[in-house]
């Protein structure tokens, strides 16, 4: 059976549907032969009875006669099938002009209809009646018959609209059952594409849904983002004292050894070894869902903090960022990804930063190039590990600016490539859900 509400919904109305027309069909078609074949044996019937009413004993031999006989013309056509006969004791007295030299044996009974056949192998209505008359010890047997191809086309003319009086019905009801669930189903349908919104950044919480089924499912849902909300602001909380506790004992030592002693080395590292994975449990922590923030401030607010290192190295920063464009998450983790490419270009550059931002359909890409050495295509991948660093004379740093970017791209479903740039530098490339 299909996966889909809206296809389960419509397969179990289109199986009951059908049965439903289909016993419907059968049922009222039954009730149909049966009155067309009631009233062909009525008019046999009658012949039968008019025969019978012409039926006398002759007085002086104790002849059985008939004075008269049926004026119907069908029974005066040759083979037509409507026929009759009376017969005394099995031995025929009268029949009808139709029957030419033939003889009718019908079924036993005083009055019964029975199928039989004509003699060409069409298909009768036969009536047989048995009586006897008064004077006369003979059986009596009055045998009429109605061909079944003319009752079977009488039934075919009410059959026939009846089958299609159901089958437009049907259609009808088809149509009613899509529309039905289709209507039924909006309501849910709006309840996902609300969720996407929530997801997509574009609102924190679901809308209240108009139907009372979809309420719970919706304030469990609510429920959920803000329950998200407030543990990733209790693992910030936490983190944020764990940074604490670490670095202020590290500080300390730091400021009691002697500048050139070796355990500053040594200092310096586990800060780096700190800073590190309190950036990956930060990470690997909950996320706020619906976030949505846009590109254009953020670059902005970076530029603002890197201008003075900028300016001390004569470089300057060209910015190429539609209005509109806008991450699917949150500010703080742009601001990183941003904020580290931006300032490894700012130490490597020679004289220009570039930032270029393009939208596509649900994606973000952002170019962020330099004019200094670049990589080659070699280097690039070692520039991603943590703690690595290519050139260890070049500007101060731990090592670990790349490789938290790269992972903050995976994290949020994009990536981060490193390319040549035409500037001649290198080109940090991300590209993330928009």
């Amino acid at each position: 059976m299909t996966a889909s509400i809206r296809g389960r919904l419509l397969l179990l109305a289109a199986v009951w549907l059908t049965a439903a027309l289909l016993a419907a069909f059968v049922l009222i078609a039954h009730l149909l032969e049966n009155f067309v074949t009631d009233r062909f044996d009525a008019e046999t019937l009658a012949i039968a009875d008019s025969l019978i009413g012409q039926l006398e004993v002759d007085d002086d031999d104790g002849r059985i006669e008939l004075d008269d006989t049926p004026l119907d013309a069908r029974f005066s056509l040759p083979l037509s099938g409507w026929y009759w006969q009376v017969g005394a004791d099995d031995v025929p007295l009268a029949r009808s002009p139709s029957l030419l030299d033939g003889r009718l044996s019908g079924p036993v009974g005083e009055l019964t209809g029975a199928p039989g056949r004509d003699t060409d192998g069409a298909g009768l209505r036969v009536l047989r009646r048995e009586l006897s008359i008064p004077d006369s010890d003979a059986l009596i047997a009055v045998t009429v018959t109605a061909p079944q191809a003319q009752i079977d086309a009488s039934l075919a003319q009410v059959v026939r609209p009846l089958a299609v009086a159901l089958a437009v019905l049907g259609l009808g009801l088809a149509a009613a059952s899509v529309i039905q669930v289709t209507l039924g189903l909006r309501s849910l349908d709006r309840l996902r594409a609300d969720l996407a919104r929530v997801r997509a950044g574009d609102r924190d919480r679901l809308a209240r849904p108009d139907v009372t089924d979809l309420r719970p499912l919706a304030a469990e849902i609510n429920a959920a983002l803000d329950q998200n909300a407030s543990l990733l602001a209790r693992s910030r909380q936490h983190l944020g004292n764990l940074a604490h506790s670490l670095k202020t004992p590290l500080s300390a030592l730091s400021n009691e050894l002697p500048p050139d002693h070796q355990g500053q080395a040594l200092i310096t590292r586990m800060d780096r070894l700190i800073g590190w994975h309190l950036r990956r449990a930060r990470q690997a922590g909950p996320r706020l869902m619906g976030s949505r923030t846009p590109v254009a401030p953020v670059i902005d607010d970076i530029l603002l903090v890197l201008r003075w290192p900028l300016a001390d190295r004569g470089m300057t920063a060209d910015v190429d960022c539609p209005p509109d464009a806008a991450f699917s998450g949150e500010r703080q983790d742009l601001e990183e990804m941003i904020g580290n490419l931006s300032e490894n270009a700012a130490k490597w550059g020679r004289t220009r930063l570039r930032i270029t931002v393009r939208t596509a359909p649900a994606r973000l890409v952002l170019r962020i190039e330099d004019d200094g050495p670049g990589l080659d295509a070699t280097q690039a991948p070692r520039a991603l590990i943590r703690g690595s660093r290519l050139d260890e004379l070049g500007p101060p740093g731990a090592g670990l600016g790349l490789a938290i970017v790269a992972d903050l791209a995976a994290l949020h479903g994009g990536e981060l490539r490193l390319e040549r740039s035409d500037l001649g530098g290198l080109a940090a490339v991300l590209d993330l859900p928009a």
